[in-house]
């Protein structure tokens, strides 16, 4: 072929390869930790995002940030996984993942640059990870599920800096008497059995917790009863309704007797349904379906309160919260499918009309009325009951905690520089690497408090040179405090899930030494020409490296 270029790729296809793929991602990793790092502890500012539609969300919750922020870049996108993975396992410390994650890369650039090949980093943080966790698992604070006074310690640590902070303390109680409710014999704990309603009106200290089911429906009829006390409560997954027939008919009617004939046979039908409910013993039906406007007045006749169209999930929450057993149908229902309640009753909440069961035996689900004096407030008050309740979850489901205000951090990144000389080879310099990275959270706690994060570090390190392992930073004040016998603790699945994640996203960043990219990467909503990619020129790492401008953030960064 002489000395012609053979070409592969197509002539839209963008190719960056070697140190500038690497430069590239590692800059869109480190952006997006920076984006969310003035976020970070009890002092950390909040972000507002305005997406294109001129929505707006005030938060300062991590995971909340990312999702909003409409961010292209793959490579930034990994570390966004790390935060929704974060979310998801723990419900807390996505914030503490991403900027790890972030400070990971900043160190390893470095190394980089000093010619440490990328898979010898690789290495050496896989080895610093596990030995971190281990570490960890040494230091973890046991608790005990019905050590109730800790389990608020760690619900209010998990909404310290959240728009929930001045009522946490009613709140922390609320969360930790919910999560208590739906656990399981086996300390296992579904999150799922608590319903968090947002209601807009009124202070976040009224904010109240219903040992039963809250929902957004109204008694089907008027004349239905408003309350039912000592109700036997059936659930019903069929519709109280005359059935269609499965193939189209016609009925071909000659004369009026015929047409009455129809009619009666069909309020029938509806009629022997309620009986059935009624031989049952049913005083408050809540039905999946629909219901006939015939069954409704037959059901208002026998005093049974009903509700139609209930959200199957709502249903579900009132079958375990009651004990009873959902009926797929109506004419096979028996008294031993109803469940009990001590009271259903129809209630004006937050302006509209719901339906509150409570006074239940075992309430294995219940509701969380939230309250707040505008949609901002509440939104935000339930991002920080949702962290609440994830960490409360996980810690009576793992027994373990570690303490706050930079501790774990301090005590790892001190571990593992001594355990770093026992590691041969080049992978020695990535693990004193990871070690320092480690120290991003003690000194961003102190940077967004407004100290200074060197005095606080070295006093930070003094303290646990000491072998005061739960020395930390008290944000409000500056000093270095124990935080166990402040009650500043999250659990230890927040941090090992942290590391784990961050040290992976890290891992697979810096193993990436080409990316090939279909079309242009250029960073649609940047301020930069058509012209110019906004990579730079051939991809390189200028700018956002196509990381859409962050296109849907119209807020302040």
């Amino acid at each position: 072929m002489g000395n012609q270029p053979m070409i592969v790729l197509s002539e839209e296809s963008q190719r960056t390869s070697g140190k500038d793929a690497q430069s590239m991602n590692i800059t869109a990793g480190k952006a997006v930790a920076e984006s969310v790092r003035t976020t970070l502890g009890p002092k950390g500012m909040d972000k507002m995002l305005v997406d294109s539609t001129g929505n707006v969300v005030v938060t300062n919750d991590g995971v909340t940030i990312l999702k909003e922020m409409d961010i292209e870049h793959p490579a930034a996108n990994m570390i966004v996984e790390v935060a929704e993975t974060q979310e998801d396992e723990v419900g807390d410390g996505t914030t503490s993942a991403v900027v790890v994650a972030g400070e990971l890369l900043k160190q390893a650039e470095d190394l980089l640059d000093q010619d440490i090949h990328a898979t010898t980093l690789a290495q050496g943080y896989r080895q610093a990870a596990e030995e971190a966790k281990s570490i960890l698992e040494n230091i973890a604070i046991e608790v005990d599920a019905d050590d109730t006074e800790s389990l608020r310690a760690i619900a209010a640590t998990a909404m310290t800096g959240k728009g929930a902070e001045n009522a946490k303390d009613h709140l922390a109680n609320l969360v930790v008497r919910a999560v208590s409710n739906v656990a399981e014999d086996d300390g296992t704990v579904d999150t799922d059995n608590i319903k968090v309603e947002k209601i807009v009106g009124s202070a976040v200290e009224e904010s109240e917790l219903v040992e039963g089911v809250l929902i957004d429906k109204d008694r089907v009829h008027e004349n239905m009863p408003y309350l039912v006390e000592d109700a036997n409560v059936a659930v019903i997954d069929d519709a109280l309704e005359v059935k269609e027939t499965e193939i189209d008919a016609e009925v071909n009617v000659t004369d009026p007797d015929q047409l009455q004939e129809f009619l009666d046979q069909e309020e029938a039908q509806l009629r022997e349904m309620v009986d059935d409910l009624v031989d049952a013993g049913v005083d408050v039906a809540f039905v999946e379906d629909g219901i006939d406007d015939m069954a409704q007045h037959y059901l208002a006749q026998e005093g049974i309160l009903a509700a139609r169209r209930v959200k199957s999930s709502d249903a579900e929450k009132i079958a375990r919260s009651t004990g009873a057993r959902t009926v797929g149908n109506v004419s096979d229902i028996e008294e031993d499918d109803l469940g009990f309640a001590g009271s259903v009753s129809q209630q004006d909440v937050g302006g509209s009309q719901q339906i509150l069961v409570e006074d239940v035996e075992e309430a294995k689900s219940v509701s969380l009325l939230l309250r707040g004096g505008t949609e901002h407030v509440v939104d935000e008050v339930e991002r920080a009951i949702e962290d609440s309740l994830g960490v409360v979850g996980v810690t009576l489901e793992d027994g373990q905690v570690l303490p706050g205000g930079g501790a774990p951090e301090t005590e790892l990144a001190l571990e593992l520089r001594q355990f770093a000389d026992s590691v041969g080879g080049r992978e020695q310099l990535a693990v004193e690497a990871f070690a320092d990275a480690l120290e991003v959270g003690p000194r961003t706690l102190a940077e967004n408090a407004g100290l200074d994060p060197i005095d606080s570090l070295v006093q930070l390190r003094s303290e646990h040179d000491k072998g005061n392992s739960t020395a930390g930073l008290d944000a409000y004040t500056g000093d270095v405090i124990d935080m166990e016998a402040e009650g500043v603790v999250e659990p230890l699945r927040v941090k090992t899930q942290a590391i784990e994640s961050a040290t992976e996203a890290a891992v697979m960043i810096l193993r990436i030494d080409d990316v090939i990219a279909a079309g242009d990467l250029k960073g649609g909503g940047t301020d930069q020409g058509d012209d110019e990619p906004a990579g730079g020129p051939g991809g390189a790492p200028g700018g956002m490296g196509g990381m859409g401008g962050m296109g849907g953030m119209g807020g302040a960064m």
